[in-house]
């Protein structure tokens, strides 16, 4: 294992969703739609009712019918109509209603006026009859929703605004997926857990489970937390054994790499099993990938811009996928406004940002120094600049590939 050759970033991350397809994630439930932010649907939501559900005015202003529009230029106000009023009054001839924002619009209406744009006398209007169309500022029976038709199909994440529109149906529940279980933990007998004294110079922060922690939770994911596991091999066998009867996937940060104490990937090849674990991409060379008993493995490696980039890159479209979700992310070709340093044999994901220059043209640029452990480089980033494996150093002006973070990352 340890002379295979490096698998390329492509034939990993297919690797990973091929894995995925086999597997039925079909763990659902009906929750409230209070409770559903973020939450994935599990099957596809039809409307049960039109949207508006009657004719309903979008305007304060005035109800005309066609044959007085042709014929007159001031009509008399007949009558009011209100907002949730059922029934109306007899409507004469040359006469117009009085009508405000929501209300039902009458069989024979053929428009409305807005209120700014009409003079009014005592209880008569005038207008300009020639700037008048049919239809106007009226909001007609499913303009906006068709009884029947499918509002969301299976597998879209509930964002408020797409919860509000279910709202609008009257529904006030729906059946989304249950969270995928995430197990977590770091390994290293250097790591401290956040918010702790540092007991000697050698300590360092565990900030990579946080972080795999906070992405989890932004993908709905249910994480259980192991915490911080010591460089034992017994210890992280029984662990990962563990993990692996509570979770949907086991996900560790650090003991993936080709030192004397990276112990997870030694006890992952006694108690499940490896599909590959180096890949030919710059930050996050030594990812490990398998399964343990039922549950989905991915080892992280312990450096933190490391952990970040292989996260998203590779662990995110599986969950994505099993949340019937495509990763797709969005692409642009732009020029750079950086030199960008660069080695010949690994796909490269460096951080970038993406702005306007002087003359409105989209480019970007580095956020600055890229060594696997400066986090900072993602203070400011906005998305990855992507650099084929066979590209070298790259010079300002040329183009390259540029990867838009995903919104849970913005």
């Amino acid at each position: 294992m340890s002379n295979a050759p490096l698998l390329s970033f492509s034939e990993a991350k297919n690797l990973i969703l091929q894995t995925t397809s086999s597997i039925n994630y079909q763990q659902i439930e009906s929750i409230k739609l209070f409770d559903a932010v973020n939450r994935v649907t599990a099957e596809s939501v039809i409307s049960p009712m039109n949207i508006p559900s009657f004719d309903n005015s979008a305007m304060d202003g005035y109800l005309i019918r066609e044959t007085d529009l042709k014929n007159c230029h001031s009509l008399t106000i007949a009558e009011s109509i209100f907002a949730g009023q059922k029934q109306f009054t007899h409507w004469p001839e040359k006469s117009c209603l009085r009508i405000m924002t929501g209300a039902p619009v009458p069989e024979g209406a053929y428009a409305v006026i807005m209120q700014e744009n009409v003079e009014k006398k005592a209880n008569t209007i005038s207008f300009d009859a020639t700037k008048i169309k049919a239809g106007q500022n009226i909001r007609y029976v499913g303009e906006s929703v068709r009884a029947g038709c499918e509002i969301f199909p299976a597998g879209e994440k509930l964002t408020i605004a797409k919860l509000t529109t279910l709202a609008t149906l009257g529904l006030d529940k729906i059946t989304v997926y249950k969270p995928i279980k995430v197990a977590i933990f770091s390994t290293g007998d250097e790591l401290t857990p956040i918010g702790e004294q540092l007991p000697s110079i050698s300590s360092i922060y565990d900030s990579n489970r946080f972080t795999v922690h906070l992405m989890l939770k932004a993908l709905g994911c249910e994480v259980i937390d192991f915490g911080i596991i010591k460089d034992d091999l017994d210890l992280i066998s029984n662990t990962l054994k563990q993990a692996s009867k509570e979770a949907d996937i086991v996900v560790t940060s650090g003991g993936v790499s080709v030192g004397d104490a990276d112990y997870t990937k030694m006890a992952l090849a006694e108690i499940g099993e490896i599909n590959f674990w180096k890949i030919a991409m710059k930050p996050g060379k030594p990812f490990a990938f398998g399964k343990i008993n039922n549950a989905l493995f991915c080892g992280l490696p312990g450096n933190p811009v490391s952990t970040f980039v292989t996260f998203y890159q590779l662990v995110r479209p599986l969950i994505l996928a099993l949340y019937q979700q495509d990763s797709n992310s969005h692409t642009l070709n732009l020029k750079t406004v950086s030199n960008l340093k660069k080695s010949v044999g690994r796909l490269d994901f460096q951080r970038g940002y993406v702005h306007a220059n002087k003359d409105g043209e989209l480019v970007v640029s580095s956020t600055g120094e890229q060594g696997s452990h400066i986090t900072s480089s993602f203070n400011q980033a906005n998305c990855f600049i992507v650099l084929e494996s066979e590209r070298g150093n790259v010079t300002s002006g040329e183009l390259v590939t540029v990867e838009i973070f995903d919104s849970f990352l913005l």
